[in-house]
């Protein structure tokens, strides 16, 4: 978690900070396999070079970003969670609940659906 640290500090509310912080050590907990890295000045994990799932703070929200394949199949699930989104990423309020579970869902399935792929990107 030590990759992170300068971009926390760089969170000026304190609650926010927190709050990102605790679902950044959450993915590095239950993936330890994936690598935690700054790239863009966004905070994301990877597995054997490819990305999977990055993460930045907005005023309002948290945003998610796990690739537009990840988001189109797991609209509905994104939906249901009550969040807003767009084609690339969905919104966690702050004062909302994190889904965990649709987290861990879209983790899963980006590490298994990139298991051979060799682009940072899907093309």
């Amino acid at each position: 978690m030590e990759v992170f640290s300068k971009y926390l500090a760089g969170i000026d509310n304190p609650d926010h900070r927190e709050r990102t912080e605790e679902i950044l050590a959450w993915v590095a907990n239950k993936f330890p396999n994936l690598e935690p890295q700054i790239k863009w000045n966004t905070p994301m994990f990877s597995d054997h070079g490819t990305y999977i799932i990055g993460f930045s703070t907005a005023k309002h929200h948290l945003s998610v970003a796990p690739e537009e394949v990840t988001m189109e199949k797991f609209a509905d699930d994104i939906k249901q969670a009550g969040y807003s989104a767009t084609k690339g990423l969905f919104r966690i309020p702050w004062k909302e609940p994190v889904n965990y579970e649709l987290l861990e869902k879209m983790i899963e399935f980006n590490i298994q659906d990139k298991a051979e792929y060799t682009h940072f990107w899907r093309k």
